[in-house]
């Protein structure tokens, strides 16, 4: 049996099938995954996860248990639960990522959705299903009075349903998205709203990346559920149980970060980019086309910014990865395509026979971002809201030169925000201004404030930020 436990929707590794039925396992994508998988193995936590795709559920079942480490997979102590794929769609894309993720990011279009009927009650209890497989897989698996480290918006359920079948465990809670206020929070059905909310508090302990969205949280227990909320010793305390609320601002590790960012592919990619690029300036985009991340007003930022500085035309290039997200969602498939389109028009009204302002790239390859990190003078960072923002870490980190733009609705402006330029993410003039200001900021201002970007990046590593929160189950 296992003392420390992590679940998660997504696992550190997933399964492809060829053409000739054979399975080839590459790691995980994400950033949880990209920030946890390393400690999760060294430090032998049994990992906890979905099959998401056709290679993993036929990984799973020829691995007696879901076990993928008893059947020989290197993959660290790791169960993939099979839950089946209807229940799986309705609890990952209708729920998780149509309903709570648009909630806690503000991101509904308020006169047309969301709208709660029959069909939503069907995907709802499909939740309640997946929370459930993982709530009775982590109680089969747990040792006595171990400690299990839940994750984010898509188990939000499943402390409440692991208490009620293992009071003897110690149970955390983490949330890796924004926390939305509860006049927001409360267009959820009041007994959907509700259900989260104790579903969290079955936990001992619910962190957080940023107090901003620790306060909500306690806003919305407070004023939906008439819990009691004790802001000095950040508890609250409901129907006889009180839950610790922790802070936990997730840092990266310089050193890991650096090996790899050394590694040959990504010094071959930053040849070719040198080679697009020659001795221009680069201001560099790194996100996936995940609707918070506002890449269509960023890349309407930068053609404010050649418009009203001519002087910059043909000095400066604007490399931009769009990485695809959530494809299965009609909203993502036409934001997609909506960035595609912006950047098409920015290339036909500025392009010239030996200046290309603009470089999209929509193939994710990590590789290639680290080695655009480590050639950028600026990084744009401008979601309309956003848990945390690793980018906006990794990318100081690794440029010796990197001036921060950032918005001030992404978590990582309450470390970072001195030390970068803050802007409105709807302000597309004002972003404008931004890029300008780190162009032609002084080179001493331009690498003290990248020194002291990357030592607040550095500070809470993933191995820190998991001891941590263990620490508070103790």
């Amino acid at each position: 049996m296992n003392s420390v436990l992590l679940a998660s929707n997504r696992g550190p590794v997933s399964f492809t099938v060829s053409d000739d039925g054979e399975l080839t396992m590459r790691r995980g994508g994400g950033g949880l995954v990209s920030g946890l998988s390393g400690i999760a193995r060294k430090d032998g936590v049994l990992w906890v996860c979905a099959a998401l795709s056709d290679g993993d559920r036929n990984a799973v079942r020829l691995a007696a248990g879901g076990r993928l480490d008893h059947a020989g997979y290197d993959t660290g102590p790791l169960r993939m639960l099979d839950i089946a794929p209807a229940t799986f769609h309705r609890a990952y894309n209708a729920v998780a990522n149509s309903t709570l993720w648009f909630v806690n990011h503000l991101l509904y279009d308020i006169p047309n959705s969301p709208s709660f009927g029959t069909r939503f009650a069907r995907e709802w209890e499909s939740y309640r299903d997946y929370n459930g497989a993982f709530a009775m897989a982590l109680a089969e698996e747990a040792g006595h009075g171990a400690r299990v480290m839940v994750q984010d918006y898509h188990l939000t359920l499943t402390p409440a349903l692991l208490r009620a079948e293992r009071p003897d465990l110690r149970i955390a809670h983490f949330s890796h998205t924004p926390w939305a206020p509860p006049e927001y929070f409360s267009l959820l059905p009041d007994d959907v709203a509700g259900e989260v909310l104790e579903g969290i508090l079955g936990a001992d302990h619910a962190g957080f990346l940023t107090d901003r969205w620790a306060q909500a949280f306690m806003d919305c227990c407070e004023r939906l559920l008439g819990a009691e909320t004790d802001r000095v010793a950040r508890t609250i305390t409901y129907q006889g149980r009180t839950t610790r609320i922790g802070v936990h601002s997730l840092g990266v590790d310089g050193a890991e970060l650096w090996e790899r960012a050394r590694e040959p592919d990504v010094e071959s990619h930053m040849a070719v980019l040198r080679e697009q690029v020659g001795e221009r300036r680069l201001i560099v985009r790194i996100d996936r086309t995940e609707l918070s991340k506002n890449i269509v007003r960023g890349l309407n930022a930068y053609r404010e910014f050649l418009a009203a500085h001519p002087e910059w035309h043909g000095r400066v290039v604007h490399l931009v990865f769009a990485y695809p997200s959530r494809h299965d969602l009609p909203e993502y498939r036409e934001y997609t395509a909506s960035v595609q389109r912006c950047a098409k028009e920015i290339e036909d009204e500025y392009a010239t026979e030996d200046w290309e302002p603009l470089i999209l790239n929509v193939e994710d390859d990590y590789a290639r971002s680290l080695a655009a990190y480590r050639m950028a003078d600026v990084l744009l960072v401008n979601p309309v809201r956003d848990g945390m923002n690793l980018v906006a870490k990794e990318g100081p980190v690794l440029s010796p030169r990197c001036a921060l733009v950032l918005s001030r609705e992404a978590g990582a402006a309450a470390e970072l925000g001195e030390h970068a330029l803050l802007v409105n993410p709807y302000d597309i003039s004002g972003t404008a201004a931004a890029l300008h200001t780190a162009l032609v900021m002084p080179e001493d201002e331009r690498r003290s404030r990248r020194d002291e970007l990357a030592a607040a990046a550095t500070a809470l590593p993933p191995r820190k930020w998991l001891a941590a929160q263990l620490d508070a189950l103790a």
